[in-house]
């Protein structure tokens, strides 16, 4: 786990979303060796042209390398399946979730020296490819589809079921945020499933990448508490109590410890 917590106390922008994914995906194994990965996602990113001025071209690049010669693709057939959000499993079956994608797709562009980003919608994410002139997107869970600026709305709005696209409904991911997506994909399919085990095993990792967000030690505490180990369960509001000057949510902090010492 000192690779997360590594994770967890660095800069947002020195986090490498490649390497961190894979630590990731590396804690469900008892050895893993991330070198030769890693060798061969720089290898990669050497594939790509090294002047394209404009955005749509590198899109169109990075969409041509990785889902035309590489063939990665969204796994339509089995969505849900924990392994589309395991970086290892994505990388050896060519196959995943539009955030394990994502990630592929920014990691790969920021490797060539571009800008890339992850852009979050309800339920999807896409990749945000910068140029000398605009910005692009990819779906990369399409095939990495090149869309037009008029297809984001119309791709918004289908997700939303006919709702159209309001502000707040699209924003660019940080490092961080999107590494926190990615593990929350497993985390919520644990809890549906009724794994709490695996679903308190994915929050303290979630904990570790990112002991500033409240809401992840909030849950965390309280699939302690439902597993009888009511000393995690306070250690892990005490924590949270760290993350936050709201005074109602301190509140609910203090009310929920309370219940915990009784």
């Amino acid at each position: 786990m000192d690779a997360l917590a590594a994770i967890g106390c660095q800069d947002d922008a020195d986090i490498r979303l490649d390497e961190a994914a894979l630590h990731l995906a590396a804690a469900d194994r008892t050895r893993a060796d991330l070198a030769p990965t890693l060798e061969w996602l720089a290898e990669l990113a050497t594939q790509l042209p090294a002047t394209l001025p404009t955005a749509r071209d590198r899109a169109e690049a990075l969409s041509n390398l990785l889902a035309k010669q590489e063939g990665f693709t969204g796994d339509h057939d089995e969505y849900d399946a924990p392994r589309n959000a395991d970086m290892l499993s994505v990388l050896a079956r060519r196959r995943g979730l539009p955030v394990s994608l994502a990630i592929l797709y920014v990691a790969i562009a920021r490797r060539a020296g571009w800008e890339a980003r992850v852009m979050g919608l309800p339920g999807h994410v896409v990749v945000a490819i910068e140029g000398s002139e605009a910005v692009v997107l990819i779906d990369a869970f399409t095939d990495g589809r090149v869309l037009e600026p008029a297809e984001l709305a119309g791709l918004a709005t289908s997700l939303a079921r006919g709702r159209p696209l309001r502000p707040g409904d699209s924003a660019l991911l940080n490092n961080r945020e999107t590494l926190v997506r990615l593990l929350m994909n497993q985390a919520s399919r644990a809890r549906q499933s009724g794994d709490d085990a695996r679903a308190l095993t994915l929050y303290r990792r979630l904990t570790l990448i990112a002991p500033a967000m409240p809401a992840l030690w909030w849950e965390r505490a309280r699939l302690e508490r439902e597993a009888g180990d009511t000393a995690a369960a306070r250690r892990s509001l005490a924590a949270m109590r760290e993350t936050t000057m709201d005074p109602e949510l301190n509140d609910r902090i203090r009310q929920a410890y309370e219940a915990l010492t009784r």
